[in-house]
């Protein structure tokens, strides 16, 4: 937090300098002091209510700690509901289930409530794993709305984290500024949880990060989905939609030649679908300026694809666009650096971890960088050919993850975890942040109980715990020390 800022429990008028002067030959800044309201009293604060966060703050809820949950949109579930990507999938290892806890928790209701595609319908109701799920956004929405309350999680709707209080020599949070219509807020609370999905409480709070297209030398695009209804399944079949991409690209249909269209995919019991097209190139998530383009161009790009799968597509004649997403569909921005990184050697090997966390089975998922043909082959045989899990394989995703380098009490869960560039495609989807929420948010409940810093948890307390809550968690060996990069 800049020195410049003053808190007080009282609010007051503010008192601003504009600064003449530019620094290192840039911008000019405008600096002021404010007196702000302040609470206290919270054990956690979870920024962002997404997969990741709406577990944390739910699961934290439910050990006993009191949880303030921080969100920026107006509902919960983030990717699944606001952005419109209403799709899990790798949820098993071909043969059972691997995932656990909360995310099953969610699946089993959204089944039970007639909230999903038929699919999943059918082999919930023969006692079947279910491998994927196609579920309705807004019954999402209001089962995490009942879930937080059932919990006692106090949820704060429109707000965002806009500074933090941290110490980054000591690597402890004392508290954060969040914004809403109500003005600056200043909460002190014992433990935090950036659950974002770009890192954004863990950056300012000063820990080490890696930016897309600043540390790497490419951005994955998102993809602005949308909505849709009037589909006749009976005739509608994914078949053929490769050669129909392809025609339509020789046709000259498209404003872009893009032969990676992950398409659409039924949703719930009748007609509704989301659809999954359009990639928005050269994006950075960390920018206003390129998300506010990416909406734009966005929304025109789900019209087009809306067109093309009318044409070309049996079964989708009627096809309407029924909304498009209030979010992207980001898949990469920041990810933090943490007590471990997760890598494409542990990836390959199948590695499972004595504190791992969760397993998963998702396969790398890295998306086209651009309109060639070389790179859609190369994202082809990455995602269905090389090094991905087969048939009762699994991997396992560690503790150390989810802790940033050397904090005490502070922890991400979701898409910002600590992974590389390969691993992170496939560990980014919702049902493994979800996952990694309900372990964060578990962690720090443990650490106010015992005094332990995130940096140094007993994790074999912490398996333990996430297995009584009924999280997947097969690894025989346990140790109280977190497994840590060599």
């Amino acid at each position: 937090m800049s020195s410049a800022l003053g808190v007080s429990g009282i609010a007051s008028a503010a008192r601003a300098i504009a600064a003449d002067e530019k620094p290192s030959g840039s911008k000019k800044t405008f600096q002021f002091t404010r007196e702000i309201p302040a609470e206290e009293g919270f054990d956690l604060v979870v920024a962002g209510g997404g997969p990741a966060g709406a577990a944390a703050a739910i699961c934290a809820a439910r050990l006993g700690a009191k949880v303030l949950l921080v969100e920026a949109t107006g509902s919960l579930g983030g990717t699944g509901t606001s952005a419109l990507v209403s799709l899990w999938f790798s949820l098993t290892d071909g043969i059972k289930s691997v995932v656990g806890g909360l995310i099953l928790e969610l699946i089993q209701t959204l089944c039970r409530d007639n909230a999903a595609a038929p699919n999943a319908l059918v082999k919930f109701q023969k006692g079947l794993p279910i491998d994927s799920i196609g579920f309705q956004p807004e019954s999402l929405k209001m089962l995490l709305d009942k879930l937080c309350h059932d919990a006692g999680v106090e949820v704060r709707f429109f707000t965002r984290v806009v500074e933090a209080d941290a110490d980054p020599r000591q690597r402890c949070v004392r508290g954060i500024i969040t914004s809403n219509v109500e003005g600056l807020r200043y909460l002190r609370a014992k433990t935090f949880i950036d659950a974002t999905g770009d890192a954004i409480l863990a950056d300012l709070c000063g820990a080490l990060a890696r930016a897309a297209g600043r540390d790497t030398p490419h951005i994955m695009p998102p993809t602005l989905c949308a909505a849709l209804s009037d589909i006749d399944f009976d005739q509608f079949s994914k078949k053929n939609q490769q050669a129909m991409v392809e025609q339509a690209i020789a046709d000259g249909f498209f404003s872009q030649a893009d032969r990676h269209v992950p398409g659409v995919f039924r949703n719930g019991p009748g007609t509704a679908a989301f659809m999954n097209a359009g990639h928005l190139f050269h994006t950075n998530a960390l920018k206003t300026r390129s998300l506010s383009d990416a909406m734009v161009r966005g929304r025109q790009l789900v019209q087009e694809y809306a067109a093309f799968y009318r044409k070309y597509m049996p079964g989708c004649e009627h096809l309407q666009v029924v909304a498009t997403g209030s979010l992207l569909g980001v898949r990469e921005s920041r990810r933090i650096v943490g007590e471990y990184e997760l890598n494409h050697d542990d990836f390959k090997a199948r590695r499972h971890f004595p504190d791992q966390i969760a397993v998963y089975t998702k396969a790398i998922d890295i998306h086209v960088y651009d309109l060639s043909p070389e790179e859609y082959k190369r994202y082809h045989d990455e995602y269905t050919k090389l090094d991905n899990p087969k048939r009762g394989e699994s991997y396992g995703l560690p503790y150390g993850i989810l802790v940033p380098k050397g904090w005490s009490n502070l922890w991400v869960a979701g898409r910002c975890n600590s992974s590389d560039v390969k691993v992170n495609g496939a560990i980014r989807d919702q049902p493994a942040c979800s996952m990694m929420g309900q372990a964060a948010g578990t962690a720090a409940v443990q650490s106010i109980a015992t005094g332990q810093p995130a940096c140094d948890l007993d994790t074999a307390k912490l398996v333990e715990t996430l297995r009584a809550k009924g999280a997947y968690l097969p690894q025989t060996e346990l140790q109280k020390t977190m497994t840590r990069a060599t």
